[in-house]
């Protein structure tokens, strides 16, 4: 397992991207949201990802350039039409103009369609967090969830994000999926020839499972059973049916060799501009006093603190600047083979000296 800098990973990504054609700004965009999410300890969704992003860039399933379509329908609705761009250009760009628009009207509501996996929902809530927006933030994707009582997969994980600023240099992010684990951490832990916790899923038997390749032709599990079913639900109706993306089991998987059809996968954002409701000094005072209390709570045997949602991030994210980011050898070598077929050399590993 090497260590690798952060900024010779996002080099290395920009670099993948733009020999596979996309452009300067977007793979800045890409390459950010990915390395991100590894400096915050999501390695799930990080450059992991990178491989089979190029491979339907190449296979032409993703468009590399997308033509966004960008439509003010209101004051305070936005529609996109991503034209099957990769989830991380199409929303950045939404959230963008969702932002300039906020901060007009107050409020604003995101519908996306025609777009693909866009990475962390908490990358897109801090980019809203550093406008002094607050953010929540939907997406679907294909089939991993069984309705409660069902053994298929016919819902996405289908996450839930919220931002909030807080008036220093770490916002709160809640970014949760409605399963019991990020489908993501089971396609790394396949990948890898790891098991998977008790509890993360059944096969297609519905069965429960340890086995991480069989929990991919299963079902991962719900968070809070029949809770978090309808959780997936709701979002589904937001993220597919409101923006007129693909829904439920009609959600395509770029995973999938065979597929031809466009994923189509569906976002929803809805932003809010504090200073519209109310004075931000007023509301960080307000926030910054809430969490001082909330960490002040009488602790269980063996807690050492009371955390924010996005406190570990903001450690994680620190510590990996300092000391590198740990990419497993299964990765390594499918990063080295992606920069050999993209004329990209893949950085060489920190040393414990070089930290």
């Amino acid at each position: 397992m090497g260590t690798y800098r952060d900024s010779d990973l996002k080099q290395f990504c920009e670099q993948v991207l733009q020999n596979l054609g996309m452009n300067d700004g977007n793979s800045s965009i890409v390459a950010d949201s990915l390395v991100k999410a590894n400096l915050e300890g999501t390695d799930s969704h990080g450059i992991s990802r990178l491989s089979i992003y190029a491979k339907r860039f190449h296979d032409q399933r993703i468009n590399v350039n997308p033509a966004i379509q960008l439509t003010e329908k209101t004051s305070s609705v936005l529609l996109v039409d991503g034209d099957n761009g990769l989830g991380h250009v199409v929303s950045y760009h939404a959230i963008s103009k969702g932002i300039e628009m906020a901060k007009q009207s107050g409020i604003v509501a995101i519908a996306i369609k025609n777009s693909n996996h866009f990475g962390t929902a908490s990358y897109f809530c801090q980019l809203a967090c550093e406008q002094n927006l607050a953010c929540i933030g939907f997406t679907n994707s294909p089939p991993g969830i069984a309705p409660w009582g069902g053994k298929n997969a016919f819902f996405g994980t289908n996450p839930i994000a919220f931002g909030f600023p807080t008036g220093d240099d770490q916002p709160i992010i809640i970014d949760l999926s409605t399963s019991i684990a990020a489908r993501g951490k089971i396609i790394l832990a396949a990948k890898q020839g790891n098991s998977i916790p008790d509890g993360w899923a059944i096969d297609e038997h519905g069965l429960p499972t340890n086995d991480a390749q069989a929990a991919l032709k299963g079902s991962v599990l719900p968070l809070g059973g029949a809770k978090g079913s309808a959780l997936a639900l709701a979002v589904e109706i937001l993220t597919g049916i409101l923006s007129g993306a693909a829904f439920g089991p009609h959600v395509k998987n770029i995973y999938d060799e065979g597929e031809t059809e466009n994923a189509n996968v569906g976002h929803f954002f809805i932003l809010l501009d504090i200073e519209k409701f109310m004075h931000l000094s007023a509301f960080f005072e307000s926030l910054q006093g809430l969490l001082a209390e909330m960490k002040e709570v009488p602790k269980v045997p063996g807690a050492n603190e009371i955390r924010y949602p996005g406190e570990r991030r903001k450690r994680d994210r620190d510590q990996r600047q300092l000391q590198g980011i740990e990419i497993s050898p299964s990765v390594e070598e499918e990063l080295r083979h992606l920069g050999i077929q993209y004329d990209v050399v893949f950085p060489a590993p920190i040393s414990l000296q070089q930290i």
